[in-house]
């Protein structure tokens, strides 16, 4: 009896251990809950690595960084390549994801999405000041670089066959080049390349004109099931109300987001 009783004491000392080392840990984090959070190292702007830092940076960083503050999370960030994001989640290997992720019906079968928080789409991208384009109308007798096998050279085609001198180039660089060239009138490609490019490496030579194109919409993905959908939500929905979410668009588009967003 006195053994049991003694080995009792030494398990409760134990617990009470265990149980003040967590309360300690609990007290440092603030109680937050750390989720698994993944993310696609090379889409630009939206996550890419900043070389003199070493981490991750871009759009989609830092919706996620004010998420988490407002949703009440912290979370630990990991990259992979796209192809396995989905099955991350999938397998509960990941809780969470930000990589320009599409939401698709397919995809909702198996994974929960957040609501939209980007409009995503083909975009055309003019030289500096030239009002003779204003919309996809425009294109017409144009000389339009895109990129090949892009979703940009099919759209041009069926809407306009051959009214439109197409023009498919290997590299979004090889295009843009073109077109400050002058070796093109425009560019059609994806929203979020040719709005970066005009912020960057294209700024004050070609802009952005006109409304986006066969629209997508990007998600926060989730794993199925999660209890954080709401929150997410929530924060989401409080950033555009405050104008959280227009400072952060503006940062690394270069431009505010649409009006109803």
């Amino acid at each position: 009896m006195r053994l049991k009783r003694f080995r009792g004491l030494i398990l409760a000392a134990a617990m009470a251990t265990v149980v003040g080392l967590a309360g300690t840990a609990s007290a440092a984090d603030g109680g937050k809950a750390k989720l698994q959070a993944v993310t696609d190292p090379s889409f630009v702007p939206f996550e890419m690595m900043d070389q003199k830092s070493g981490k991750m940076v871009g759009f989609d960083m830092s919706i996620l960084e004010e998420v988490a503050k407002r949703a009440g999370f912290d979370y630990n960030l990991r990259t992979m390549d796209f192809n396995g994001i989905i099955p991350a989640l999938q397998t509960g290997s990941a809780d969470l994801a930000l990589a320009g992720i599409t939401i698709t019906d397919k995809r909702e079968e198996i994974v929960d999405f957040s609501d939209p928080y980007y409009d995503s789409g083909l975009r055309i991208l003019r030289k500096n000041g030239d009002d003779s384009i204003k919309t996809i109308d425009d294109l017409k007798g144009k000389k339009v670089g895109v990129k090949i096998g892009s979703t940009s050279y099919d759209f041009l085609k069926k809407k306009f066959g051959n009214s439109v001198n197409v023009t498919p180039y290997p590299g979004s660089a090889d295009m843009y080049l073109a077109l400050m060239n002058n070796s093109l009138d425009a560019v059609f490609y994806d929203a979020p390349n040719v709005a970066y490019f005009a912020r960057t490496r294209g700024q004050g030579r070609v802009e952005t004109a006109g409304p986006l194109y066969e629209g997508q919409q990007y998600g926060i993905a989730l794993k199925n099931g999660s209890q954080w959908v709401d929150a997410v939500n929530k924060a989401l929905a409080s950033m555009k109300d405050d104008g959280t979410y227009a400072k952060i668009y503006k940062k690394w588009f270069g431009e505010m987001p649409p009006a109803d967003k």
